[in-house]
């Protein structure tokens, strides 16, 4: 008995990368990117959110965060992303630094350019406090963890100070550092009010307001510190300077890790998924997501300007990560979002629904989920009305002998053995997948040693298309390159004494030897930066 006849089998072209990582696939699913640019495009230098209340009995958590650019600070909603209240209550010459919310929502701080410090009631925007005491610009101010009147303040004028809010007068003052204070932060509540700033002199250094006058511990790192993190566990604290990040052991007072993720200056610092990943981002204009057990890069992302300020933020009752804030040099915010706790479960409860109606079960569904009758004849208003079996045996039929349906004009072409006529149609067809069905020919025709056959007897006409083919995947298909390099060789050698008889096909053959040429110079470029990167693999090894 004869073999049925089947179908031409398609090529398949070579997989592309390997599949992403579970942990890329979350943080792929921060998607819906909103962007919005700053007031006259200026630097996006701060987003901040407050964090949750530490008790039971505390207030709601507040749903906003704070992103300060120029001489304003805009509030933003971070259940619906729009614009809540914008306090721009500094002077002309001013610039404002560090926008913060308070943990209940009602109060803002922020520092500035000419040194002072200014708390706001946001529901008013009215200035409560203003305070005066910082000679020169204040990039940083933060609340207490815990006490809802502390905060904290870092300024170019090397100092570093604690206020609370009812006094007029900053209640410690830390000297200690030699040059501007650009990072600083309180360590976690469990460290006892512990204080952390990095500054310009190259050092981290830890605070203990019931030990005035002078630090408790000195780091010394090598470049100026732009960003500091303390880590949940309040034993670590991470430092960025220059294009690294230095894991610092506070129980062993010595560097654990030092990552060299970056190519350019690291700005900022980020928390997320609960101390269990950290964000870093730069002036090459990447975020790369660290894992705390290891510190090995595990997602990444890129943005078209230097990162100058992150956040991610939190919302909903569990707390979750649900938004991914990049602030940028040019003036664009960023703000990525995936899906809540409650819209993840609508989705599910949707994808069961759906695998319900697919098999028929979609009443005893009903039933279970104790929803309302659909009423009767509501399936055969759906598009595709038979969605129950019909409990018969399934019976799989092959194809008839030599009745093949839906075929293409070149694949009966092929199947009648007329190989020149199934190469031009392939070339004039106008179908979406006409690239993988021209592969799939020419590899047929390969194999049935039948190349030279369809390529030969050609004027000059029907010489052209194969031209023009072959210049548009060797610029844009290097992946069919063997394929290519045979039609290639086949060309030359039953055409090089007629290429120059028409201006056209020496033109189109010009424009071959040229793509041919810009192929070997890129070549050999990733040939000789494929030897420098092994080169500085092993040099690390």
């Amino acid at each position: 008995m004869a073999a049925e006849v089947q179908p031409l089998q398609r090529v398949k072209f070579p997989t592309g990368p390997s599949a992403t990582t579970p942990e890329q696939k979350y943080w792929n699913s921060f998607t819906n990117d909103l962007q919005l640019s700053a007031p006259n495009n200026t630097a996006i230098t701060s987003i901040s959110f407050p964090p949750p209340p530490t008790r039971i009995s505390a207030s709601p958590p507040a749903e906003t965060f704070a992103v300060t650019s120029g001489p304003r600070i805009q509030v933003f909603s971070s259940k619906t992303r729009k614009l809540v209240k914008t306090i721009s209550r500094f002077s002309v010459e001013d610039v404002a630094h560090s926008g913060t919310i308070r943990r209940d929502g009602r109060i803002l701080v922020a520092g500035g350019e000419t040194g002072a410090i200014q708390t706001f009631d946001i529901s008013s925007r009215a200035i409560l406090k203003t305070w005066k005491e910082h000679k020169q610009p204040v990039w940083v101010t933060q609340w207490h963890p815990d006490k809802l009147t502390t905060l904290m303040s870092a300024s170019d004028d090397t100092t570093v100070r604690l206020w609370d809010l009812p006094s007029d007068a900053s209640t410690h003052t830390f000297y200690g550092h030699h040059d501007y204070v650009r990072s600083g932060a309180f360590m976690p509540k469990q460290a006892s009010g512990l204080l952390v700033s990095g500054s310009y002199d190259q050092t981290v250094r830890l605070w203990d307001p019931r030990t005035p006058g002078k630090e408790v511990m000195i780091f010394n790192m090598g470049s100026m510190v732009e960003a500091v993190l303390p880590m949940p566990s309040a034993t670590t604290v991470l430092a960025a300077g220059g294009n690294q990040i230095a894991v610092l052991d506070l129980v062993g007072a010595r560097t654990l890790e030092l990552l060299e993720n970056h190519q350019k200056t690291v700005t900022c610092l980020a928390l997320a998924n609960d101390g269990k990943r950290v964000l870093s981002g730069g002036l090459d204009g990447h975020v790369k997501v660290f894992e705390t057990a290891a510190w090995n890069v595990v997602a990444g992302f890129k943005y078209p300007s230097p990162v100058l300020s992150l956040s991610v933020i939190s919302s909903g009752a569990a707390r979750e990560d649900r938004h991914l804030a990049v602030g940028m040099e040019s003036g664009l915010l960023s703000v990525k979002t995936r899906l809540s706790g409650q819209q993840k479960a609508l989705a599910k409860e949707r994808e069961k629904e759906m695998a319900a109606l697919m098999d028929g079960k979609i009443d005893e569904y009903d039933k279970k989920s104790l929803k309302r009758k659909r009423g009767k004849g509501w399936e055969k208003r759906l598009r595709g009305k038979d969605y129950t079996g019909e409990g018969a045996d399934i019976i799989i039929k092959g194809n008839d002998r030599g009745k093949i349906k839906n075929l293409a004009n070149w694949e009966l072409s092929l199947r009648a053995g007329k190989y020149e006529t199934a190469l031009d149609q392939v070339l004039e067809s106008k179908s979406p997948n006409r690239l993988q069905d021209t592969t799939t020919l020419l590899t047929t025709l390969r194999h049935r040693s039948a190349l030279r056959t369809a390529l030969s007897n050609r004027d000059e006409l029907t010489l052209q298309p194969i031209l023009r083919w072959i210049n548009t995947t060797l610029a844009q298909q290097p992946r069919l390159i063997n394929l290519t390099a045979d039609v290639i060789l086949l060309v030359i050698d039953l055409y090089a004494d007629y290429l120059s008889q028409s201006p056209e096909t020496q033109q189109l053959f010009t424009d071959l030897c040229t793509a041919v040429r810009n192929g070997l110079e890129a070549s050999q470029v990733a040939n000789r930066v494929a030897g420098m990167v092994d080169m500085l693999v092993n040099g690390y090894a």
